[in-house]
């Protein structure tokens, strides 16, 4: 028994770790696309152009980064999936809701560690886009392989394809449209531009190449985040 808790033990923390790197450099890659000014990813671009308007102050409290935004953004999803799947919907998945506090900290640390780069010609900005993309998809991969923590954007794109019969993917291509949309939205009420707030861009041709180029990249990210975990650990992972 003894044998058995240690090594389930293990297996827990190698699970969180595992999928704690991977939301780290989700949250990078999110603020290397901001860094970059050529729009976000489009999970991204809601919060992203909220926080452009300043934020409001909610029981004492100023809501105001983007970290703080997608946590809320977040927590709407998670009721999203509550509406949509009723009783389907499994306790287990409300893991999102210390994955989105973890990840909206981890985004706010990691744009506060970037806030030197200033991005100035056209081909370092879309070197910055790249890397974004680059290392968002290793993220990714490594949540995928830790199995862990729960983002409630891809949760919330499962939900809404179990609810209306469709595939995954087009459950995502359909979702992404809807965010950018409503962001474009949002910009264009606070700033009468629906791309940004006239300075910085929250939509343009980096949130086209997020959405289109990071499912790809993760056929290669996947093996180098398998190549980045320990011998042990992935025994413990499978």
């Amino acid at each position: 028994i003894d044998k058995e808790m240690k090594n389930n033990t293990e297996s827990l923390i190698a699970r969180y770790l595992t999928g704690t790197i991977g939301l780290a450099l989700v949250a990078v890659g999110v603020a290397l696309s901001i860094k970059s000014d050529l729009g976000t990813a489009p999970v991204s671009c809601p919060p992203y152009v909220t926080s452009l308007t300043g934020g409001f102050d909610v029981l004492g409290f100023h809501i105001g980064t983007v970290g703080q935004f997608t946590i809320m953004m977040h927590f709407l999803f998670i009721l999203l999936q509550i509406a949509l799947l009723r009783s389907r919907f499994r306790l287990e998945s409300l893991m999102q809701i210390p994955a989105a506090l973890v990840f909206g900290v981890l985004t706010d640390l990691s744009i506060w560690a970037f806030d030197w780069i200033s991005a100035g010609i056209y081909a370092m900005r879309i070197l910055l886009m790249v890397l974004s993309i680059l290392i968002t998809a290793l993220g990714i991969s490594l949540e995928v392989k830790g199995n862990a923590w729960m983002l409630a954007g891809e949760m919330t794109d499962a939900a809404l394809a179990d609810f209306l019969g469709i595939k995954f993917r087009n459950a995502k291509i359909g979702f992404d449209i809807f965010l950018v949309a409503a962001a474009a939205a949002t910009a264009w009420l606070a700033f009468g531009n629906p791309l940004g707030d006239g300075t910085e861009n929250v939509i343009r041709e980096g949130t086209l190449m997020s959405a289109l180029l990071t499912g790809w990249c993760m056929r290669f990210t996947d093996k180098i985040a398998d190549g980045m975990i320990p011998a042990r650990w992935k025994s413990l992972l499978s």
